[in-house]
């Protein structure tokens, strides 16, 4: 299926990057999209980019970003649930698949000073400074309640492009206090829970408002580990939706 949103070229503004020559070459990143349940509505949480970044300036996006080498090296006790992981898989290696997960979680701690995990005497051993001082708190990350519910790859006219995994995860899921105020490394501002209707009235990129779809239909249907969801990416210059 061709689709004009969430990638069409025309709504792009000036002032976002384009790749001069050949495509660059996309980089793995994660997203977590974690979901309260404890008012009338779920509310999700959601922060604005800063206007000096590069990519996406001053849209609300969720938490997430850029694998690192340090999430590969890691395997926390209670790992992706197998469809999950085997959905993973299906486009990259077993250990690849694991580390976009500890992305998600690892990313979602440094932009909010959220933990997704066990409260647990952590054994895991690492390097990567942004996981010890996660491993301080005395959490061990938890992947096995993560659902992968999208994927999506940033258009090939862009100066920066990521292949970006979507997971999902209840907030009660959360050690610590998601009801004060949120402190992270700075780089998403203005954090806050909000419903997904009034989500939809923020600056969105246009692949987090078909996210935010995909969010609801969840909520509102139910969902499994196995099932699939939206797959956005080129070909021959145009988006085009399929299921992952």
């Amino acid at each position: 299926m061709v689709i004009k949103d969430p990638y069409d070229p025309r709504s792009i503004k000036n002032t976002e990057p384009r790749a001069q020559g050949r495509a660059v070459r996309p980089k793995d990143a994660a997203t977590l999209i974690l979901v309260r349940h404890d008012a009338s509505q779920p509310r999700i949480l959601m922060g604005k980019r800063a206007a000096s970044h590069k990519f996406m300036p001053n849209k609300f996006v969720f938490p997430g970003g850029r694998v690192d080498p340090g999430d590969s090296r890691l395997q926390p006790p209670l790992d992706l649930h197998p469809d999950v992981h085997k959905r993973l898989a299906a486009a990259c290696s077993v250990v690849r698949a694991r580390a976009l997960a500890m992305a998600a979680i690892r990313e979602t701690f440094e932009e909010t000073g959220l933990l997704l995990g066990e409260p647990d005497s952590p054994t895991l051993k690492t390097r990567s400074t942004p996981w010890r001082e996660f491993l301080q708190h005395n959490v061990n990350p938890r992947l096995d309640t993560l659902h992968y519910i999208a994927r999506a790859i940033t258009p090939p006219y862009r100066g920066r492009r990521f292949d970006t995994r979507f997971f999902m995860c209840d907030a009660g899921l959360i050690q610590g206090d998601v009801q004060g105020e949120l402190q992270g490394s700075g780089e998403l501002l203005e954090l806050h829970w909000v419903s997904i209707d009034d989500a939809r009235t923020l600056e969105l990129p246009q692949i987090t408002r078909l996210v935010l779809d995909e969010v609801e239909r969840r909520l509102r249907e139910g969902h499994t580990p196995a099932e699939h969801g939206p797959f956005v990416h080129f070909k021959h210059g145009k988006a085009v939706l399929e299921t992952n």
